[in-house]
């Protein structure tokens, strides 16, 4: 019940009681029915306005959590609200309020709401409060209590009473220093942001250009230019899937391997070689056609695949087109050098499925001309897989052999032809094959070299016999005079890689220290190729070991290269006769020249010399007759396993 009604209320009982009394005063008889209905209705009455009461309280007490409800939505809320009269004159305001006008909000009522608004915006405000009718949203900057002006948002709305009479304004404040920050931060951040897009527009094109080199990189030669084997093994297999499809589809894969690189690239250093390459490379290209191409494998090994081709003579026209260009003379930093090619050529007649067989075959058929010396080409045959899987196999066996220590070594003497005693030994290597019994060098030893297990090899000779000779000198020093003046000495083999090997020095004198050997009573045969090829730093490296105190000796002299005119520059210490001058009878052939010519240049050079193949008592005398100082042969004996060479040295023969 509203307040109102209970007036109504009120009203109808004091019309009903003045109509009682009114009867009263009519009717006396009727005095005391009128008093008792009088307290009726009173009572009546009085309990209505009793339940009007409690309903009133409790209306009111609703009233009144609405109320709170508003004043904490009010006072709590995260914008400013403030009530003003018409003229701008604070009525109400919140905490929010308060907190943005630096103020508590009990200072705040009172005031005129125009203080608190910035100098310039104070003209816009007073029209604000003047003329609006209506919600009006305006920025202006507010200037709190303490502290520095800041932008907001201000909701003006007009507030009426019952007879819709302007009473005063209620308006909504909103920081917008925040907002504006953050706009700020939003145009900061997007310039940033453009810069970072351009910058990664930048990043992109970059990472491009950098993926499409490392594709390049991946495909072709870093120096030449030219394809790599990854990129020819593609352009291989689609000529292979192709000419599956087309049976009259021919194509070739030729195999190239530089003759005298090494020699070039030594000599003149790498820089040069590198040149040299880029000249292949270029005339390479200029020798195919557009659809044809060329790589390099690595080192100076390259590639062609000739695709299209009508016959063989088509592609023996090319390689000879190529060894032409080749061959043409290159000046490099003021050097004329021209080089050749051994080349192995692989035809797809064969119809190998995989592209890899064709490269193993041009390779295979490369080896084999490369074998019949420069500027050669060979086409392949499957005889040639057969040799080349035997190749495999017996370099299989030669590592395992190395591994398991199947190697022997044999001793043959060397005799003082003006004594007749045994002065030393050559060391000749056998293999103790497991199945074959014992192999002779010449079987293995040029397998050895091409794949460098020579290089093992012959460190193990050298030091089992250094080991051997020291022992035999220690044995026989004492029972016999002559050892004990003239130690034993033994010769060792040096072959071409083992000369140029940058440790070898170092290992020689490990050896010797090692088997405690003196270096004297070593020597070191290399062929007369080996120090006519690299002649000027073959003289170094000779001189070098010359230096450690040990001997060397040419081997097999005569057969090799025309090297009368450089041996003086050599400080060599003996020469020695090939076997095949010395063998015949009474030296065949004018074999008797040479062999005299030889020790003739000998004697004048100053080195001694031994003549090899020494079979017959003839031979002997006529060596002596000749002033040969050594000699090496049947005759004396055939070479010895080292218990049958040291009963040999127990019966210190005469010849």
């Amino acid at each position: 019940m509203d307040v109102d009604n209970f007036g109504q209320e009120i009203e109808e009982l004091r019309s009903r009681v003045r109509k009682i009394w009114q009867r009263t005063a009519t009717q006396p008889n009727s005095q005391q029915e009128l008093i008792i209905e009088a307290f009726d209705e009173l009572q009546m009455s009085v309990e209505e306005l009793l339940a009007a009461s409690e309903e009133l309280e409790l209306t009111r007490a609703g009233a009144e959590r609405e109320r709170q409800r508003y004043q904490e939505l009010f006072d709590f809320a995260p914008d400013g609200y403030l009530v003003t009269d018409t003229v701008g004159k604070i009525l109400e305001a919140n905490y929010a309020a308060a907190t943005m006008l630096s103020i508590r909000q009990k200072y705040l009522v009172g005031k005129p709401l125009i203080v608190f608004i910035a100098q310039q915006d104070r003209q816009i405000f007073r029209s604000l409060i003047n003329n609006s009718q209506q919600i009006q949203d305006y920025i202006m900057d507010i200037k709190p209590r303490l502290g520095k002006s800041f932008p907001a948002s201000i909701s003006v709305s007009p507030v009426y009473d019952l007879q819709e009479k302007l009473v005063g304004w209620r308006l909504l404040l909103r920081n917008l220093s925040e907002a504006k920050q953050a706009q700020e931060q939003v145009a900061k951040r997007t310039e940033e942001l453009a810069k970072a897009n351009q910058q990664l527009l930048s990043e992109i094109t970059e990472h491009k250009r950098a993926k499409s080199q490392l594709v390049h990189l991946a495909f072709h030669d870093v120096l030449t230019g030219l394809p790599n084997r990854a990129l020819f093994m593609n352009r291989l297999e689609d000529a292979v899937n192709y000419s599956q499809r087309h049976s009259d589809y021919l194509f070739a894969v030729l195999f190239l391997d530089l003759d005298r690189f090494k020699v070039i690239n030594d000599s003149l250093g790498h820089t040069f070689g590198d040149q040299l390459l880029l000249t292949v490379a270029q005339r390479l290209q200029e020798c195919l056609r557009s659809t044809d191409m060329a790589a390099r494998l690595g080192g100076d090994e390259f590639i062609i695949l000739l695709v299209g081709i009508r016959d063989v003579l088509e592609v023996v026209g090319v390689v000879e087109r190529v060894q032409k260009n080749l061959s043409l003379p290159l000046v490099l930093d003021g050097h004329e050098v021209s080089t050749t090619a051994s080349i192995g050529i692989a035809l797809s007649i064969t119809d190998y499925k995989q592209p890899e067989d064709y490269l193993r075959d041009a390779d295979i058929a490369m080896y084999r001309a490369k074998a019949q010396g420069r500027a050669c080409y060979e086409i392949f045959n499957p005889d040639m897989h057969i040799q080349a899987m035997a190749h495999l196999e017996l370099v299989n066996e030669l590592r395992r052999a190395i591994e398991l220590q199947e190697f022997r070594i044999y001793y043959q003497p060397i005799v003082s032809l003006s004594h007749g005693k045994i002065t030393g030994f050559e060391a000749l290597i056998r293999w103790l094959h497991p199945k074959h019994g014992i192999v002779l060098p010449e079987y293995f030893m040029s397998a050895a070299q091409e794949t460098g297990l020579i290089i093992l090899i012959e460190q193990w000779v050298l030091y089992e016999a250094c080991h051997q000779i020291h022992q035999w000198q220690e044995q026989f020093s004492s029972s016999c005079g002559e050892l004990a003046e003239y130690p034993l000495t033994i010769s060792v083999n040096l072959c071409t890689t083992r000369f140029s090997e940058e440790n070898l020095l170092p290992h020689i004198n490990k050896v010797l220290q090692d088997t405690g050997l003196p270096a004297p009573n070593l020597t070191l045969e290399i062929t007369e190729g080996v120090i006519m090829e690299n002649h000027d730093q073959a003289i170094i490296r000779v001189k070098q070991l010359k230096n450690l105190g040990i001997k060397l000796a040419i081997d097999d002299f005569g057969t090799g290269y025309s090297s009368l005119g450089r041996l003086h520059h050599f400080p060599i210490n003996q020469l020695k006769i090939d076997r095949s001058f010395v063998s015949g009878s009474i030296f065949d052939d004018g074999n008797l020249d040479i062999v005299q010519t030889i020790i003739t240049l000998a004697h004048k050079l100053g080195v001694d010399v031994t003549a090899e193949g020494v079979e017959t008592e003839e031979q002997l005398a006529m060596l002596r007759k000749l002033n040969c100082e050594y000699g090496q042969g049947y005759f004396f004996s055939h070479p010895l396993d080292s218990s049958q060479a040291t009963a040999l040295i127990m019966a210190n023969p005469q010849w």
